[in-house]
Formats: C-alpha cells, structure tokens, sequence
C-alpha cells in the first residue's frame, strides 16, 4: 500500500493524505529515503561522470610546493623564497628567486622531483610555470629548459627565448611535452621517466641578475571525478542524502506542530511526520529530474587555468562550462523552484486536513514552516 500511497501523493494528495492518516505507518517515508538515495546516486553519478579536471603535478593539495620551498632548488645563484608571487588558490604564498652579481648566466635546477611520466598517452602533455626577472631590464638573450631523464647526462631541451616578453612582470609560459620542438642529447632519454628540470639563462653583458620563478606543474591529463573519487564519494553522498531528509522531515514537522499548537489548533504528533514524510516525496520527483538532466551533458572539462584561481584566467574555459551546462542549470533552478512550491502546497493541504484551519492559515502555517526550516537546513549542513 506504501508505494500506491506515495504514488497517489503526486496526483491526488487530498485523497492519499486522508487514507494514511487512517492508518499512519512509518513504512512509507522510510521508502521514500531509500528511493530519494537511489535517485541522488543517479543525479550524483551522472554528474561526477561527466566532469574531468586536470591532473597536476603536485597536486592540488600541495599546491606548487616545487615553488615555495628553496632547498629544493640549486643554482649558481643564490636561492631564497620571496613574498612577490601569483595570487591564486593553486599557488601558495611564496616564489623561489635567484639573485647573483656581475654576472651574464642563471642555471636553476629543481632535484628529487621523482620519476614523472610524460609519455603518451597517459602521462603528462604540458609543463606551466610564471617568471618574473626584476633586473636587468633587458631582455634575457637566450632561455633554454632541459628535462633531465634518468640522470643528468641524459636531457631533453627546449629554447624559450620567444617565450619572454616584458621585464618585471610574470611571464605565464606553458610548453608542450614529447613534441613540439624538443631536442635530446641522448637516446637514454626517456619522457617515461622525467626526474628533474633545469632552467638557463643568458644575457649579452654582465649585469645584476634576479630571478623569480613560481607556478611550475607538470599537467594536460584529465580525469573524472568518479574515476577520481571512485565509490567513497557515492557513499558519502547517499549518507548526506539520507541525513539531509531526516533533517529537513524532523524539522519541518516540529514547525508545523508548533506553530499549529500556537494559532490554538490541536494536532497529533504521528500522523503529521509521516505525513510530511511522504510529502518529501517530492524531493526523489527532483533528483529523478536532475539525474535525467544532466546524463544528456556533454564531457565537462575542468583546466589549471579556471581551478588555479588566478584573477582574470580561465575566462575561456568558463564561459564554455557555462555555455555547455545552461540549460542543465536552468531545468535545476526552475525544478528547485517548482519542488519548493509543492512542498508548501502540500503542506499546506496536510495542516488543513489534521487542525482543520482555514486554507488562508494553513497555507502562511506550510509556507513559514518550510522558509525556516530551508534556512536552518542551510545554516546545519552548509
């Protein structure tokens, strides 16, 4: 009888309301939890599935850990950590700079960076990072970057000359890795196995030399976020789902009791949680419709440039994900809108039919009920 009664919530709720208030049993909203959790993992499924985000190395978690921490770095420089670097989210609070006198030449080189794959087609395709020289004001002559394989004997290069444009300001140079003009000086070099990076500059007269190096990943592979989450992000999210309509089925109940027993009306307890249990039905209506609304995307691709957070990046790619998910996003706002509404319609029909109020008291009784209790519920679960 549970599942005709939710069934008949949908279309006919005055007559389904008066059968279960007849025979009030908790059956029919724990049915209702397990089919919101089913739908929830299909919306969830669907989503995650479509969405690829770049992989980084290091990763997110770590920023650009290559860049805040000096000791990881030799040169004939001098080596030290600077304030002065790329405001972003990816990008830590610091920068590497090279500082040296009466000199032409910089050679940095960063060590123990492990074993990096950069083959096809699994590994890595692209390496980023930003540079900043601060003196001289001429532009360097010459810019050379080797990828050392295995030791460092074995290299590949690549001139980065054209890459430098302006003078005291971050230079965002990104390179293509395997092809794209690299060079090795060995056939033991092996982009399966990129185990550090060198970076060498040159200019025509001796100068006073300062460098800042920052943002350097390796990246251009993406991965979904199931492939990425795997089964631990479904089950956490049909826990939260599950706790999310206990909240909202507890809290909303004990509004409508107390604001009833406050107006002077009488009411009893049970038959109005289950009740409003199968009136979140409606929520399982919603998450039926998001899951079948976002299967119909398209893959959502994710770069360093739009997850980095640097001011003004990533416009491109945005606007893209916008482009590629408007209508998804309009069906979910309007559904949220429609769901929003039936919940307090039915509420409404619910507090008319246990306190006998007038359809005027019944529905401001529905409507204040379910406004605070969607505050409250933002406030508990963020």
């Amino acid at each position: 009888m549970s599942a005709s009664e939710i069934l008949k919530v949908l279309y006919s709720p005055q007559k389904a309301f008066k059968e279960i208030v007849q025979n009030p049993k908790y059956f029919g909203p724990l049915l209702i939890i397990i089919l919101l959790i089913v739908a929830n993992l299909g919306f969830t499924y669907a989503a995650i599935s479509k969405t690829y985000v770049e992989q980084t190395l290091p990763n997110g978690s770590k920023l650009d850990e290559w860049t805040e921490n000096s000791t990881l770095w030799t040169s004939n420089a001098g080596v030290s950590e600077s304030s002065d670097h790329i405001n972003g989210s990816y990008y830590g609070n610091r920068s590497i700079a090279f500082s040296i006198t009466n000199n032409s030449q910089v050679w940095t080189q960063l060590k123990d960076i492990g074993s990096i794959d950069c083959s096809s087609p699994d590994g890595f395709k692209e390496l980023s990072f930003r540079i900043k020289w601060t003196s001289p004001s001429a532009k360097p002559e010459n810019v050379t970057i080797y990828l050392l394989s295995t030791n460092s004997s074995d290299y590949f290069t690549h001139s980065l000359t054209e890459n430098f444009s302006t003078y005291n300001i971050w230079n965002n140079i990104t390179v293509q890795l395997v092809s794209g003009g690299w060079s090795n000086n060995s056939p033991n070099a092996n982009w399966v196995n990129i185990t550090g990076l060198k970076l060498q500059f040159a200019w025509l007269e001796n100068s006073n030399i300062t460098l800042l190096v920052d943002g350097l990943f390796f990246h251009g592979t993406f991965k979904s976020l199931l492939e990425n989450a795997g089964t631990s992000y479904l089950t956490n999210f049909a826990i939260s789902s599950a706790m999310q309509f206990v909240i909202t089925w507890v809290f909303l109940s004990g509004l409508i009791y107390i604001m009833v027993k406050g107006l002077g009306g009488k009411l009893v307890w049970k038959p109005l949680l289950i009740l409003v249990g199968f009136i979140l039905v409606t929520l399982f209506v919603q998450a039926v419709v998001n899951a079948v609304a976002y299967s119909t995307l398209p893959t959502i691709s994710y770069p360093l440039q739009l997850i980095g957070g640097v001011s003004g990046e990533g416009q491109n790619a945005y606007n893209t994900i916008l482009e590629q998910t408007w209508l998804v996003s309009e069906i979910g706002r309007f559904t949220q809108i429609a769901v929003h509404i039936w919940i307090i319609a039915l509420c409404s029909i619910a507090v008319r039919l246990l306190a006998a109020f007038s359809w005027t008291k019944s529905l401001l009784v529905g409507a204040v009920a379910y406004v605070v209790t969607i505050l409250a519920e933002g406030f508990l679960l963020g």
